[in-house]
């Protein structure tokens, strides 16, 4: 059984429904606090509020970019990315252009992740490219795995969780098979229970994005 730490740590306390307000957005920022998770990821309006309620404390600051669809102009995620890091996230989420991708306009895809890359480290930010698995075939995604390594992102992720699907072990595995040892994994839709968050960590998940932290790690706390 993992330690309360090694899954805590895995948690990207994931705010980013349409709905959450203000009010929501600062009681998920104490929850993470409260348990001790990697980061919170907030919606772009809310980083200031987040970074201010997170100050001092190991729980980063994490938000999006070109979500969910991916569609946004590179001028557009770029600029995003540039603002996000000036409020004061450290962890930037971005979906890859689904288009592009199906496409195969790989030019373009490539393009795109490399200037949000460059203008993440440039800020001492990391970036998680998030591939929406579900829309893709494996050729695409095996594509992808390889082509974030060669522009050096810090994460590929599996979903935005608001896509027609979430996470699957097929899709870990095939990504984990196909990225470069120093890309880590982060799966995100639909981990919800203790045991499914374990099973991505087995899989070589290094972060999941969730929404249920509370009750996973309660349950990782009642059985420990």
């Amino acid at each position: 059984m993992p330690t309360y730490d090694e899954i805590a740590q895995m948690i990207d306390h994931s705010l980013l429904k349409p709905e959450l307000d203000e009010a929501a957005t600062r009681a998920g920022c104490e929850l993470a606090l409260r348990y001790g998770v990697a980061s919170v990821c907030v919606k772009p309006c809310f980083v200031p509020l987040a970074a201010r309620i997170l100050a001092g404390s190991p729980v980063a600051v994490g938000t999006v970019v070109g979500f969910p669809h991916g569609a946004h102009t590179t001028t557009v995620k770029r600029f995003e990315a540039e603002d996000a890091c000036r409020c004061g996230a450290v962890e930037l989420d971005m979906v890859v252009n689904i288009g592009w991708v199906l496409g195969e306009d790989w030019d373009r895809v490539a393009a795109d992740i490399l200037e949000v890359n460059q203008t993440a480290h440039d800020h001492g930010a990391i970036l998680k490219v998030i591939f929406e698995n579900c829309y893709l075939q494996d050729s695409h995604k095996i594509r992808l795995c390889r082509m974030c390594g060669e522009i050096g992102v810090d994460f590929i992720k599996t979903s935005t969780g608001f896509g027609s699907g979430g996470a699957t072990e097929n899709d870990v595995r095939l990504m984990r098979q196909y990225a470069p040892p120093q890309v880590l994994i982060k799966a995100a839709g639909g981990i919800r229970t203790l045991d499914a968050a374990i099973r991505m960590r087995e899989l070589g998940c290094s972060r999941i994005g969730a929404t249920a932290t509370a009750a996973i790690l309660d349950e990782l706390r009642r059985r420990g």
